[in-house]
């Protein structure tokens, strides 16, 4: 027994035919350009937790990137009233939403004495800058023209942001497609100034019950129903985890972009993006 695990032990896995090309045109690392990602992590102190909070950041910022990708494809989608594809697409916003909640899990390995430790080195510099991020709200429908300002150092983001707070949202989009099927949406709700943020209707509240009262006739309307819930839904939870996660490192401290903190982000859980889908689920 002991020669055999020994002969075991000794044997070594043989790729010769399993045909691995070993010179490539373009590498991995190419395809992907590592070598510029993985030189982005650069701390500004000595101290070993700050990798954790720029990897985490980072890999967010990776996240909502494909979010954006994504959620633009769907709307692209639902305007030309092509659903399938759109849900496809939505699935897979939901299925990011979820990694970029688990990210949460990760940062809060990180104590409040680990963060203090290199927190000076941020300066300023605050997650509620991420042009990102005020890209994804915008498209969703949190339009706050304020939240521009804090990229007017940046044309390139300003104007992209700007474009986007002035573009119809996602249920902007959505609501217009219900037109087009005919339930009576306010026109008021079809044509405005899309830079404002939207206010719940009756009108619409009652196009979707209409939806929800007889799927059958109506499914794939009701099907983007709850993708669109489940966006919001994971939305919200990320929320949560942000501020949960930011209450147990930094507990009440203001934040480090000059926002209230916890505070700020309890403020936020209140937003919502597609209200009437939640209200019309009392009225069913």
């Amino acid at each position: 027994m002991r020669d055999t695990d020994a002969n075991a032990d000794s044997r070594q896995v043989d790729l010769d035919d399993e045909g691995v090309h070993w010179d490539q045109a373009m590498s991995y690392g190419q395809y992907l350009n590592l070598e510029t990602l993985l030189d982005c992590q650069r701390p500004l102190s000595h101290e070993h937790d700050e990798m954790l909070f720029i990897v985490i950041h980072q890999t967010s910022e990776l996240w909502i990137r494909l979010c954006l990708h994504e959620a633009h494809g769907a709307a692209e989608r639902i305007r030309h009233g092509d659903l399938r594809p759109a849900f496809k697409m939505l699935t897979r916003v939901a299925r990011i939403q979820e990694q970029l909640i688990k990210a949460w899990e990760v940062l809060v390995t990180l104590t409040p004495a680990d963060y203090l430790s290199f927190r000076d080195e941020l300066g300023q510099s605050s997650g509620f800058q991420s042009y990102q991020y005020r890209e994804l709200e915008f498209l969703l429908g949190n339009k706050n023209a304020r939240m521009v300002e804090a990229h007017r150092a940046h044309p390139h983001h300003h104007e992209r942001l700007l474009a986007v707070l002035h573009a119809p949202s996602l249920y902007d989009i959505t609501l217009q497609l219900l037109g087009r099927r005919g339930f009576d949406i306010p026109d008021d709700r079809l044509e405005r100034d899309w830079s404002e943020p939207y206010s719940a209707s009756s009108l619409v509240e009652d196009a979707w019950r209409e939806i929800y009262r007889d799927t059958e006739t109506h499914w794939d309307l009701y099907e983007l129903a709850e993708k669109l819930v489940d966006l919001e839904y994971n939305f919200q939870k990320w929320r949560f985890s942000h501020m949960k996660t930011v209450e147990r490192i930094i507990g009440y401290r203001r934040g480090t972009g000059g926002t209230g903190g916890v505070s700020y982000l309890v403020k936020a859980l209140d937003l919502q993006f597609f209200p009437e889908l939640w209200s019309v689920r009392t009225t069913i």
